[in-house]
């Protein structure tokens, strides 16, 4: 595929805009760490939110969602949807307590929350793991999927006349050499503007890629042999548009994601709440929290939460879904199905579109990236350099390691990519390997009795197992209950997780009276977890009752879901159904404005 004058003009003016926004607040950033690394907590609500769903665009998303479609329907999108409580969730139960926790980033908060050698240690280990190792994989995976983007878009690529190149003894294509270099492009505007220059290009971004999304889904059903929605239904079977999955399938049949019933509670009932994830995590963490700790104030955090959730299930997925059904007709029998959507945009997109969605893969790799880079810096610098190698630097001093340590942790996230040949699994292997540390996420904030070994024990036990089912795998031997497919292997890193945090939790003293005092102060946490505490500090009220939180939880739940299902049921020919949906959404959206206005009524 050969783009014309007019689509390189545009990918141009693209990373002209994006390095201007960049140049714009560079003078900001450079203030000190609090403006680079969380906007000075000065970001309006729709700013944060939609960073947060630009961010989880990511240029494998589509890919990914396409693979989904063609192996399991429209319901193999469950194996993402499952995750609409734990967003919700943060909306009512987290998201107003990160923002007056005041931190830096979520790695700072355990020293807020527990005291001593334990949570300095908890610190480094969390700094390390989530900001370098976890944070290195998904750049990496990131990456290979812009190198998979580039090869199926310019088959014949090359540089300067090579298709390859050998960079310090890594062989590289000339398709993952360029996607190293954006790598780069992106750390130099990243530590030139910090997260306001993030979270402003994000947006620009994110509307690029939407855009781009929303248009090559129309064009793609103009086309004579797909012949609009009506033609996808007569030519695909009918079960590829069901919704929800079936369940009690041994496995899988064929255009329908059959779950068994112990994999079906596994994602409905276990994963959301129990496993650590990019964007998606127990109690709002990682990305997301350091969104919460930039907004204006806690209404402004409970606000950035609730449109981040609806627009990440109910306004991302459905042009990408109607891409891969188109795909699945125009390629039937693809060898690799997520290669599907892409050469979709290659063959159906006239001149000037090809070059808009060109660019709009490249704002959607290059938003996440962005946002990792800042993210992962943010653990480096405030919570192991900061705190464990300099302390008492001044904040310009502070900036520029951060700038430094940004351009160091992309040239690393460049080498991880280099060493990776599938993303295929990643991201189970992943939520197995943190299953059981959601639920300390999540109570720490609400019981008392969690101390800093609950905490430390469950981050290291799951990356224990994973380990030794590794080795093991190696000698050829199963490690019984982790070696179960996936999530079916949840139930086991689960409970053996689950009993290692609380006895642990048992073994060990309690925080300090003072540390616990000093907390219920500052984040005034409600329920009954916190009783012991409360009776100490009678002049501090919290100011949310947990009946309404959970009203609140159970209606925002039941908004996304409706409005979901409600666009697909219109889309694929049950408008009754649709209209049902709608109803009830409107419903529950009545209901939900009147929650969030009188949670977010008293003061901030």
């Amino acid at each position: 595929m050969n783009l014309t004058l007019i689509d390189w003009l545009l990918v141009a003016a693209y990373f002209v805009f994006s390095f201007a926004i960049a140049i714009r607040y560079t003078k900001r950033a450079g203030t000190n760490t609090a403006e680079f690394f969380k906007a000075g907590s000065d970001m309006p609500w729709w700013l944060a939110g939609t960073s947060l769903v630009a961010t989880t665009f990511a240029a494998d998303t589509p890919l990914a969602v396409t693979e989904l479609v063609v192996q399991n329907g429209i319901a193999g999108n469950w194996l993402w949807w499952n995750a609409v409580a734990g967003g919700i969730m943060t909306v009512f139960f987290f998201a107003k307590l990160w923002r007056r926790s005041g931190v830096m980033t979520d790695v700072e908060f355990v020293e807020v929350r527990y005291e001593g050698r334990a949570a300095a240690t908890l610190r480094a280990v969390k700094a390390v793991y989530f900001g370098l190792l976890m944070n290195c994989i998904i750049i990496g995976w990131v990456s290979l999927a812009m190198e998979t983007v580039l090869k199926v878009l310019f088959p014949q690529l090359t540089l300067f006349g090579h298709a390859s190149f050998n960079v310090l003894g890594l062989e590289m294509s000339a398709a993952l050499f360029i996607t190293a270099i954006l790598v780069l492009v992106v750390a130099v505007y990243s530590l030139m503007s910090g997260l306001w220059g993030v979270t402003v290009t994000d947006v620009f971004q994110f509307g690029i890629a939407m855009v781009g999304s929303f248009i090559l889904a129309y064009i793609v059903l103009k086309r004579p042999e797909i012949g609009g929605l009506d033609g996808l239904r007569a030519k695909l079977p009918a079960e590829t548009f069901r919704l929800l999955p079936t369940i009690g399938g041994a496995a899988q049949t064929a255009g329908i994601l059959a779950l068994t019933p112990l994999a079906f509670v596994a994602y409905v009932g276990v994963q959301w709440w129990s496993s650590w994830y990019p964007g998606a995590e127990p109690g709002g963490g990682g990305y997301v929290a350091q969104r919460l700790l930039s907004a204006k104030d806690e209404r402004h955090a409970m606000f950035s939460a609730l449109w981040f959730t609806i627009a990440h299930y109910c306004l991302r997925p459905w042009p990408w879904i109607i891409v891969a059904l188109a795909s699945m007709v125009m390629y039937p029998g693809l060898a690799v199905p997520r290669e599907g959507f892409v050469m979709v945009m290659r063959d159906v997109l006239p001149p000037g579109l090809i070059g808009l969605l060109f660019a709009a893969f490249l704002a959607a790799f290059m938003s996440t990236i962005a946002t990792q880079l800042n993210w992962g810096t943010s653990y480096l610098v405030n919570d192991l350099w900061r705190r464990f190698v300099k302390k008492d630097g001044d904040e310009k001093y502070y900036v520029s390691v951060s700038r430094w340590m940004t351009f160091a942790l992309a040239v690393v996230g460049i080498l991880v990519t280099t060493q990776l040949e599938s993303i295929a699994g990643a991201w189970g292997m992943i939520l197995s390997a943190s299953a059981g540390l959601g639920l300390v996420l999540i109570l720490r904030w609400y019981w008392w009795r969690i101390n800093a070994w609950s905490e430390l024990v469950a981050t290291v036990v799951p990356i224990m197992l994973a380990i030794l089912a590794g080795v093991l795998g190696l000698a050829g031997v199963k490690l019984p209950g982790f070696s179960n497919p996936f999530p079916e292997n949840l139930f086991f890193v689960v409970a053996v997780t689950t009993v290692s945090w609380i006895i642990a939790t048992y073994v060990t003293r309690p925080e300090s009276a003072a540390t616990l005092d000093a907390f219920y102060q500052r984040v005034r946490p409600a329920g009954p977890g916190w009783k012991p505490i409360a009776a100490r500090n009678p002049g501090v009220t919290p100011e949310e009752p947990m009946g309404r939180l959970l009203l609140g939880w159970f209606v925002g739940v039941t908004l996304v879901y409706s409005v979901l299902f409600g666009t697909g049921y219109l889309l694929f020919g049950r408008p009754l159904a649709g209209f049902v949906c709608f109803a009830v959404a409107g419903v529950a959206g009545v209901a939900l404005w009147r929650l969030t206005g009188a949670l977010t009524s008293k003061r901030s």
